[in-house]
């Protein structure tokens, strides 16, 4: 049959022949232009090739009907006509050398060939040398088809109809998703805002037969600072740093593996502006992260992850705006990468990135410095802020400890030791002065015992670690080392009664008698002097050089129950052994091992019991449980569930087949709550006295625009004038209040934010869900109250009816999985 013979490969292999050249245009041109971003980028990019000082973009239905880009760039010779869409035509380089030195943003030829693949096209332009303009259309393949007269001032402008029409999988995609890429346009359109000073650049939108609104403007200005400013508003200058360059030093170098003495000087040239570092002037993600190289707007992602993770160390829930321009040789940048040309390789870019860590970090830190120290106090060498903020902490806690000991705490840095690293290796503590006549305070002393003592004592009863900053001493309840610098270290009776510790009494060369605990241990060696000593996690008891206080002593007196030690000598003991007879057979032991072989296999032959739920209940195993609970649990088996009782005043313990579930009846009953207040409160408006300006962008104010129905629901107002200038169209009248929660411009931003990514869905600003998710808590069912079955029936069925049953507003679980009746063993 026809199946055989086509698995026998007895026909010839087919000839390797030339794809024909239309082909080759269609798959290609579909590679170079991806989405409607890109096809932007490529007519502006040319418009700034040409010279130009004016672009204007022109969408219709967000670009889905048409996108339009005109400029006052010197046009198009009427020789260019023909080869202007012809695949890899360019004036910009000649050969493959020219690359290396190419200047303007296009050099490939590419963009206006693969538009027309894509797309209906058509020109007009109009030479600086020509008199009149003209028109020119051109079909798929890119060959001109008509060329007329067509009045235009100098200049070209490149219309594209129907994006994407000649791709109908792509194209039902782009219009689905027409607002995604809107925004994603939108976005590198402004990084060319930024980036192109002296050229003014508008972008405006028309929605079916509606007005058209300017979603984006600059005035042209020489400056980069003024382009920020226009495109995002005075607000966003005021939290702005211009980026200082620094040279790497030499640990940031050593952390990169480089060698100064290896490196190149003066390589790159680093200018731009950062967010400061404090908090609540970042952004609440990476949508204003801006970065050029030579000009040109890229994505170079180790450079973007470097700038986040040092803006994480002063700021770590947000993300800083970020407006870079690397200028670097020529020879030193491979542009000619992808499509696109946004991935960009370097040399020495490791180099640049010690330089911007280093840069950064001089920022940020100065910034803080000046914020946090008096005027009047000045210091040559820059601070480093976790040993600044160690200093400051230490200062104050403990206003009598020595200056030499607040200086070393100071130079701790952000890193911390965990508590097994102090218990695995010898510990040298910063200044220790214990003696050696005097290790311990005497009992009697205890009233004037210091209260850096009592705070220590008392995390030791109550099985806590204190970590004093001062005297680096680290009391930990179930190891019982202690680390002492600084300060001695006293021991009441009272902290010793309460712990249940039996005392140890032994004489000194002095011969004062001194409680210890039998839980803190000190190792005292032969010490002359209070400078550094080592104290030993590996000491076990107090020790001297009396031979009388000895492991034996220990021992006994670990064992004993409130006797005072005294010298023990071991004794022989004499156990009495009995011998008792016990009944074996090979036989009965092989019939037992027979039934429970023959038990397993019964139990292999039942039907398939697998485990559902595998997390256990751990903090770190949130997630899994709850993907498990999403998995198998319906919100119908809700109602099937029985309730076996309450337990503990606090958890529903429930049945569902053969599974076991706790429920928190508290966590349940605030979710349900909350979404009951998410879905039903609509919050009343406080009305201003004055309109306030909002200075939003334009992008923002199309959002608040087009969603202004989500935005009065909570509970914002707002007086639209279309007929305004761009960022003064939108003016607040009216504001959400509740009680003792006030809402302001910051929850606008932040709900712009939200329905930028999903326009249309209704959403709340993070403050009004920590409202509703406060009133939620103090109004549900508390821990410690007693449930009759018929309420926990009602948690239960209230567990069904939300969207998100398996976690509060807070984020603690709601249902944990217990056990499974079949797979417990029945034996």
């Amino acid at each position: 049959d026809q199946r055989t013979q086509g698995l026998n490969c007895s026909e010839p292999a087919r000839a390797i022949k030339a794809i024909d050249k239309h082909s080759v245009h269609q798959i290609c041109s579909g590679q170079v232009v991806l989405t409607l971003a890109t096809a932007v980028k490529e007519l502006v990019e040319n418009s700034v090739d040409a010279g130009a000082t004016n672009i204007d973009v022109r969408l219709k239905e967000c670009g889905a009907e048409l996108v339009e880009v005109s400029d006052n760039g010197k046009g198009v010779e009427e020789a260019n006509f023909e080869g202007l869409t012809l695949k890899h035509h360019t004036s910009k380089l000649r050969d493959f050398s020219d690359l290396i030195h190419v200047e303007t943003f296009g050099f490939r030829g590419e963009a206006l060939s693969s538009l027309c693949a894509l797309s209906n096209l058509s020109v007009v332009t109009c030479h600086v040398l020509s008199q009149v303009g003209t028109k020119l259309v051109f079909d798929q393949k890119g060959h001109l088809v008509q060329q007329s007269p067509h009045p235009r001032q100098q200049g070209t402008t490149v219309s594209l109809q129907q994006l994407f029409y000649t791709l109908p999988v792509r194209h039902k995609e782009f219009q689905r998703n027409i607002k995604k890429e809107y925004a994603k346009m939108i976005h590198v359109l402004q990084s060319y805002c930024i980036i192109s000073t002296g050229v003014r650049i508008t972008c405006s939108n028309q929605n079916g037969q509606g007005k058209r609104s300017t979603v984006l403007s600059t005035s042209g200005s020489q400056s980069m600072r003024d382009n920020i400013g226009a495109i995002f508003g005075p607000k966003q200058l005021q939290s702005l740093l211009p980026f200082q360059q620094a040279f790497a030093t030499e640990n940031v170098l050593e952390e990169y593996g480089l060698k100064e003495a290896d490196l190149p000087k003066q390589l790159f040239s680093i200018t731009g502006f950062v967010s400061r570092g404090d908090h609540g002037v970042g952004r609440s993600a990476t949508d204003r992260q801006f970065f050029f190289i030579n000009n040109r707007p890229c994505d170079p992602l180790k450079v973007t992850k470097l700038v986040n993770e040092v803006y994480h160390m002063y700021n770590r829930h947000q993300y800083p705006f970020v407006a870079l321009n690397i200028a670097v040789a020529s020879e030193c940048v491979d542009v000619n990468v992808t499509p696109d040309k946004r991935q960009i390789f370097l040399q020495e870019e490791k180099l640049l990135l010690a330089i911007l860590k280093t840069s950064l970090i001089n920022m940020f830190e100065y910034f803080f410095y000046i914020m946090a120290e008096p005027v009047t106090q000045s210091r040559k060498s820059s601070l480093n802020l976790a040993g600044l903020k160690a200093a400051f902490s230490s200062h104050h806690s403990f206003p009598s400890g020595n200056k030499s000991s607040v200086a070393k705490a100071a130079n701790i840095g952000p890193t911390q030791k965990t508590l097994q690293s102090f218990f695995k290796d010898t510990v040298k503590p910063t200044n220790c002065t214990l003696g050696v006549r005097s290790p311990l305070k005497t009992s009697k002393d205890l009233s004037k015992s210091s209260p850096v003592g009592n705070s220590v004592l008392d995390g030791f009863r109550y099985g806590t670690t204190v970590r004093d900053t001062d005297s680096s001493c680290d009391v930990t309840m179930g190891t019982p080392d202690v680390q002492c610098s600084g300060q001695e270290f006293s021991s009441p009776e009272p902290a010793a009664d309460g712990l249940g510790v039996k005392d140890e009494t032994f004489e000194e060369t002095s011969g004062d008698n001194y409680t210890v605990p039998e839980e803190v241990e000190l190792q005292t060696g032969p010490v002359t002097s209070n400078e550094d000593c080592p104290v030993s996690p590996d000491a076990k008891r107090a020790r001297t050089e009396k031979p009388h206080f000895t492991k034996e002593h220990e021992s006994n007196s670990s064992s004993s129950h409130s006797e005072k030690s005294s010298l023990m000598v071991d004794t022989s003991v004499c156990c009495q052994r009995r011998t008792v007879p016990l009944k074996f057979s090979f036989q009965e032991l092989a019939g037992k091992m027979k039934r429970l072989q023959e038990r397993q296999e019964q139990r292999d032959g039942e039907n398939l019991r697998y485990r559902r739920f595998r997390a256990k209940i751990n903090p770190g195993e949130n997630q899994s449980a709850e993907d498990e609970l999403k998995k198998e649990i319906s919100k119908d088996m809700f109602k099937q569930m029985e309730i076996i009782g309450q337990f503990n005043l606090g958890f529903i313990i429930t049945k569902l087949n053969s599974d076991i579930f706790m429920i928190d009846q508290h966590a349940t009953d605030e979710k349900y709550n909350f979404e009951m207040l998410q879905q039903h409160t609509v919050l009343q408006g406080q009305k201003l006295i004055a309109p306030q300006k909002l200075h939003l962008t334009a992008v923002s104010e199309n959002v608040l625009i087009e969603n202004i129905e989500i935005f009065r629901k909570n509970g914002f107002e707002f007086l639209v004038d279309e007929d305004a200038q761009v960022m003064e169209r939108v003016k607040l009248v009216s504001l959400p209040t509740s009680k003792n929660w006030t809402f302001g411009p910051a929850d606008i931003e932040e709900l712009i934010f939200m329905l930028s990514d999903s326009p249309g869905v209704m959403c709340r600003p993070s403050r009004v869900r920590q409202m509703f998710a406060s009133r939620a808590c103090r109004k549900s069912v508390m821990i410690g109250t007693a449930l009759s079955v018929s309420e926990m029936r009602k948690l239960l069925v209230h567990m069904g009816e939300i969207e998100h049953p398996w976690n509060c507003p807070h984020g603690r679980p709601t249902m944990r999985h217990l056990a499974n009746l079949d797979i417990i063993s029945q034996d």
